[in-house]
């Protein structure tokens, strides 16, 4: 992953305390090529065993049909989407996941990478995806008018000098609003931002 000009996001999911995989849409089967820490912890597989592989490893016998096509659906369209379903830890063990996956584009304008992160739904916690919809969509709100733009094109997968040309903003204003939004959304990095973004229903 290294080379200048690549996708900040693919940084910003180390930083990232959300389970979070980074896949290669340009390759045969859309292989993993970065997950952080947290997908590790999640899943209870190390990196080395993620990599290359497509992230239906982590399907079942009780995987819901109906959400894994409409993952599949985003993915085709190129669109982020938020599904919730059922996979499988390397022990075996079943939980119930809520994931969002977005489109990331070169400079430009090409299809680059799929982020996706993963959040653990307990028994206990049913309605969580409800809730953080909710939580998400009453931070947005809070943005300003010009900030939800620009988050709006950083969940389309847009990069800085694009939303700038986009709004027809400096990619300096555009950096200063990144920052004060950040703060707004109680982030340090994009790719929790793009989550919230998608989970908001930007």
């Amino acid at each position: 992953m290294s080379g200048r000009g690549r996708h900040p996001v693919l940084d910003a999911i180390r930083h990232s305390p959300i389970a979070t995989v980074v896949s290669d849409p340009k390759e045969a089967d859309n292989p993993i090529i970065a997950a952080n820490e947290a997908f590790c912890t999640l899943t209870g597989y190390n990196e080395s065993e993620i990599l290359g592989r497509n992230c239906r490893f982590l399907r079942g016998p009780d995987t819901e049909n109906s959400q894994t096509e409409k993952l599949r659906e985003s993915i085709h369209a190129r669109r982020p989407t938020l599904a919730e379903l059922i996979n499988y830890r390397k022990d075996g063990s079943p939980f119930r996941n809520a994931v969002m996956i977005a489109p990331l584009f070169d400079s430009g304008g090409k299809l680059e990478y799929f982020v996706g992160s993963q959040i653990e739904v307990l028994p206990e916690e049913e309605s969580i995806a409800v809730v953080r919809q909710q939580q998400a969509a009453e931070i947005v709100h809070r943005l300003s008018p010009r900030q939800r733009e620009i988050l709006q094109q950083m969940a389309q997968g847009f990069r800085t000098k694009q939303i700038a040309h986009m709004l027809s903003l400096s990619e300096k204003t555009v950096q200063m609003h990144r920052m004060l939004m950040f703060k707004k959304l109680s982030t340090s990095n994009a790719a929790d931002a793009v989550r919230i973004a998608v989970e908001a229903g930007l």
